[in-house]
C-alpha cells in the first residue's frame, strides 16, 4: 500500500511524483517555517518540473481545506468522544491541532495536488528493480 510506485507513497513522503527518488522540498522538515514552501524547481533524477504552470499550487488550497477538516474532525472525535471532554475543550483541541499540524497540512496538500496530475513512471525510476 505504501510501496514505492503508489500514490500514497508519493503523498506521504513528498518525493517526486514521477520517479519517487528525490524529495520535492529543499528542506524535508515542514516545521522550518521559513522554508515550508521552498521546493526544488526540477527533480535531479528525472528532470520533472514541479511547478507545471504558473500558480500551479494555488489549487492545493482547496485540498488543504479538506485535509484541515479531516484533522479537525479527528481532534474533535478524540477529545470529545473518546476523552469525554466538554464542547469548549473539544473546540480548543481543534484549534490546537490545526496550529500544530498546519505546516504538515500545507505540505501534504501540495503532495496530494501534484499527485493528482502526475503519476509514477517506472521507466524514469533509475533505482527501480528491473
Amino acid at each position: 500500500m505504501f510501496k514505492k510506485g503508489s500514490k500514497l507513497y508519493g503523498i506521504f513522503t513528498g518525493v517526486c511524483p514521477k520517479c519517487h527518488n528525490e524529495s520535492m522540498y529543499k528542506n524535508k522538515n515542514p516545521y522550518v517555517l521559513t522554508e515550508v514552501f521552498q521546493m526544488h524547481e526540477r527533480c535531479s533524477h528525472c528532470h520533472t518540473k514541479y511547478q507545471i504552470e504558473p500558480s500551479f499550487f494555488y489549487g492545493s488550497m482547496y485540498v488543504s481545506y479538506g485535509v484541515g477538516i479531516a484533522f479537525a474532525t479527528a481532534a474533535w472525535i478524540i477529545s470529545y468522544v473518546f476523552l469525554g471532554s466538554s464542547k469548549q475543550t473539544g473546540f480548543w483541541a481543534i484549534v490546537g491541532t490545526l496550529i500544530v499540524f498546519m505546516p504538515y497540512i500545507m505540505r501534504m496538500s501540495r503532495n496530494i495536488w501534484i499527485n493528482i496530475f502526475l503519476s509514477y513512471d517506472k521507466k524514469l525510476d533509475k533505482k527501480a528493480k528491473k
